[in-house]
């Protein structure tokens, strides 16, 4: 799932290297939690007009662990 976030951020992004993510162990939920780091002049790019693009890579993120039985949610840091 991580490389899954990685691939599609950083086919958005122009600073390729600045992409990370850090994913946080299961709460008591049972969620895993996928932080995003990006560059500050990259920030827009991920987040999209009225946050649009941040909408459809939850979505994405969603459906790809809905797959693989896990709960998770995509924060952008």
């Amino acid at each position: 799932m991580k490389e899954l976030l990685e691939t599609i951020v950083s086919e958005l992004v122009e600073n390729k290297d600045a992409v990370e993510v850090v994913v946080d162990g299961p709460n008591a939920e049972g969620i895993v939690v996928y932080h995003l780091h990006v560059a500050p002049d990259d920030m827009g790019r991920v987040i999209g007009k009225q946050g649009r693009i941040a909408k459809a890579i939850r979505v994405v993120m969603r459906a790809g662990a809905s797959r693989v039985d896990q709960k998770i949610m995509v924060e952008i840091d």
